[in-house]
C-alpha cells in the first residue's frame, strides 16, 4: 500500500483529533512516568519516548489508530532483564536500556525487510495473556509497595518482592495509604461515570496539590523529585560488544511481545474502522521509533493497547494525536517540568496498579478453563514462567509451548473414511461409525494434513484400520482424498512408501483424489506416483471404477 503520513486526516475532524490529542497526552504522561520508574530508569525516559519516537511512529505506520509507547509489560521486560546487569537508576543502567531499545529497534527493522510477521503467530492468544499476565502481577507488587510507604526492591526477583512487601507492612506510612485510596476510588468510580474524562491526570493534580498545601512530604509521603528540563539529546549508547550481545535475549522478548499484540490490534482496528493496514509497514515503523528511542534517551517502545481503545472511544481515526503528544510533551520538558516535581509516588502507583490490573487476565483465563484445559495449562505456564523465572525463562517456555501445542495438533490430524449419496451434486461425506468402505470395493480416505514425520504413523494406522475392518478380501481400490495435503517431508514419503507396500501385498489398487500440483511434484520426488491413478475427484474415481466393473462383468 502507499505511504500517506497522517491518512484519514482532513479539515473536518482536525477539531475532533486536536481534542483526542490533548487527551492522549492527560493519559500519556503520568501513564509513562510510572512505567519509567518500573523499568528503573528516571521520569524523562518515560517522557522522551513521547517526543521523537512518537512523532516518528505517527508518520510512518500504516495503523491510523495504534498508539506506540512504553507499556506495562515492556517496563517489566526492561527491569527484570538489566537488573542483573546494572544497578537501577545508575548511569550504566540507563546505557544499557537505551542500547536494548536500539537493538529491538533494528530487530522490528530486519522483520519487516524479510515479511517476519508471521513469528508473532507463535504468541498464541493463551501465551500472550499468560506472558503478559505474569509481568502484570510482578508490576503490581511493586505498586502496591508504593500505595502503602513500603520500600521495596522493585527490581528484585518477584519472591523478594513479596517477602520484602510483607516484612515492610510495619512501615505503612498512613498518608500514602490514604492518597492510594483515594486515587483508586476516583479513577475506578470515575471511568465509570464518565469515561471521557482523564482522570489519571485529575487524581496527579488533586493529589500533587495535597501533598503540596498539607506539606505531607514532611509526613513520609514520597514524591518524583527533580525532573531534568530541556528536550531530548541525541546520543549513542557507548558499550561494550559482550554488553551488546548479552542485551539480544531481552531484546528479542521485547521484539516478540510488541510484535505479537502490535500486529494484532493494528488489524483488528484496520477492520473494525474499514481502512487497511501493512504488518511490515507497521514492523517498520516499531524499529524506527525503538531507534529513535534509543539514540534520544528513551527506552524500549510497543503498542499500547489501552491508549488505542481510548483513542478509539474520543473518535480519533488518525496519527494526529501521537503527533501532539510529541509536541505537547516537548513544551512539557521545555517549561513545566517543575509542575512535576511534587507529583506523589502513591499516586502514580495507583494509576499503574489500577492500569495493569485487567492486564492479569482474569476473565480470560476463566474463559479458557471453560473452553479448553490444555489452553488454560499452556497460559498458566507462561504466568508462572514470566514471574518466577523472568520474562526471558518465560518467552522461552511460550515458545516451545507453542510448538508443543502445533505439533500436538499436528500429529493428530482428522482421518476419515468417505461416504457417497444419492445426489451427484453433494460431496463425499464422512461414514458413519457402522459403515466400512466408500463403495463396494473401495475405499476413500482423506488425511486433513501435511504428511510429515510426526503423523505419517497416523495415517498408516488408520488405512491399514480400515482395510482390516472392511475385510482385505473385500477391497480392491484405496483412494487417498489428498486436498488438504499440502506437504511431504522425507520422513513423511518413507512412511507413506511403505504404507502402499503394505496395500500392495493386499492387491489393493493404489489411486489419488483432489491433489495439488505441488504435492504431485513431491510425491513424484520420493517415486510414489509410480503405478497409481490421479482422478480430479473423489466422485469420478468410484465412477470410473463403477464404469470398469461393468466392463469386466459384461465380458
Amino acid at each position: 500500500m502507499r505511504w500517506r503520513p497522517l491518512a484519514g486526516l482532513t479539515r473536518h475532524n482536525l477539531g475532533t483529533e486536536a481534542l483526542a490529542g490533548v487527551t492522549l497526552i492527560a493519559i500519556a504522561v503520568p501513564l509513562n512516568i510510572g512505567y519509567a520508574q518500573i523499568a528503573g530508569l528516571p521520569p524523562t525516559a518515560g517522557l522522551y519516548a513521547l517526543i521523537v519516537p512518537a512523532i516518528i511512529y505517527a508518520l510512518v505506520v500504516s495503523s491510523r489508530q495504534l498508539v506506540a509507547s512504553p507499556d506495562a509489560a515492556a517496563a517489566a521486560l526492561v527491569a527484570s532483564s538489566l537488573g542483573g546487569l546494572a544497578v537501577a537508576g545508575t548511569a550504566n543502567y540507563i546505557t544499557l536500556a537505551l542500547a536494548q531499545a536500539i537493538i529491538s529497534g533494528v530487530m522490528f527493522v530486519l522483520a519487516a525487510v524479510f515479511k517476519l510477521g508471521f513469528l508473532a503467530n507463535f504468541l498464541s492468544k493463551p501465551i500472550l495473556i499468560g506472558f503478559v499476565g505474569g509481568l502484570a502481577l510482578d508490576i503490581l507488587v511493586s505498586q502496591v509497595a508504593k500505595m502503602l510507604g513500603v520500600k521495596i526492591d522493585s527490581g528484585g526477583e518477584f519472591v523478594d518482592k513479596v517477602s520484602g512487601l510483607v516484612a515492610g507492612l510495619g512501615t505503612v506510612n498512613a498518608a500514602s495509604v490514604a492518597i492510594s485510596v483515594g486515587a483508586v476510588l476516583v479513577l475506578v468510580i470515575g471511568r465509570r461515570l464518565a469515561r471521557a474524562v482523564p482522570w489519571a491526570l485529575v487524581v496527579l493534580v488533586a493529589a500533587t496539590l495535597l501533598v503540596v498545601l498539607a506539606n505531607l512530604e514532611d509526613y513520609g509521603v514520597a514524591v518524583l523529585g527533580h525532573i531534568d528540563a530541556g528536550p531530548p539529546t541525541l546520543t549513542w549508547p557507548v558499550i561494550s560488544w559482550t554488553a551488546w550481545l548479552q542485551l539480544i535475549p531481552s531484546a528479542i522478548a521485547l521484539t516478540l511481545v510488541s510484535m505479537g499484540e502490535g500486529l494484532l490490534v493494528s488489524r483488528s482496528y484496520g477492520e473494525k474502522r474499514g481502512y487497511p493496514t501493512s504488518p511490515n509497514r507497521d514492523l517498520l515503523a516499531f524499529g524506527l521509533s525503538n531507534v529513535a528511542a534509543g539514540a534520544s534517551g528513551g527506552f524500549a517502545i510497543g503498542s499500547s493497547t489501552s491508549r488505542t481503545a481510548a483513542m478509539d472511544q474520543a473518535g480519533s481515526r488518525t496519527q494526529l494525536p501521537s503527533v501532539i503528544v510529541g509536541v505537547g510533551t516537548l513544551l512539557l520538558m521545555l517549561f513545566g517540568t517543575s509542575l512535576l516535581e511534587d507529583i506523589p509516588s502513591p499516586a502514580i502507583g495507583a494509576i499503574v496498579a489500577v492500569a495493569v490490573v485487567p492486564l492479569l487476565g482474569i476473565p480470560e483465563f476463566r474463559s479458557l478453563w471453560k473452553l479448553d484445559r490444555f489452553e488454560f495449562i499452556v497460559g498458566a505456564s507462561c504466568f508462572l514462567g514470566a514471574l518466577l523465572l523472568g520474562p526471558i525463562a518465560g518467552i522461552v517456555i511460550a515458545f516451545v509451548l507453542s510448538l508443543i501445542n502445533l505439533a500436538r495438533r499436528a500429529a493428530n490430524p482428522a482421518v476419515d473414511i468417505l461416504s457417497a449419496n444419492d445426489s451427484p451434486d453433494s460431496s463425499l461425506l464422512p461414514l458413519e461409525p457402522t459403515v466400512t468402505m466408500t463403495a463396494p470395493g473401495v475405499i476413500v480416505l482423506r488425511f486433513a494434513a501435511p504428511i510429515f514425520f510426526a503423523n505419517v504413523g497416523v495415517l498408516e494406522d488408520a488405512a491399514k484400520k480400515a482395510v482390516r475392518k472392511a475385510g482385505p478380501e473385500k477391497v480392491k481400490h484405496l483412494v487417498f482424498d489428498l486436498e488438504a495435503v499440502t506437504d511431504i517431508d522425507v520422513t513423511g514419503a518413507e512412511g507413506f512408501g511403505e504404507l502402499c507396500d503394505w496395500l500392495k501385498e493386499k492387491s489393493i489398487q493404489i489411486h489419488f483424489s483432489r491433489m495439488r500440483p505441488e504435492l504431485r511434484d513431491g510425491l513424484a520426488h520420493f517415486d510414489l506416483i509410480e503405478g497409481t491413478t490421479s482422478f480430479g475427484t473423489n466422485r469420478a474415481a468410484i465412477a470410473a471404477f463403477a464404469e470398469a466393473q461393468r466392463h469386466l462383468e459384461e465380458k
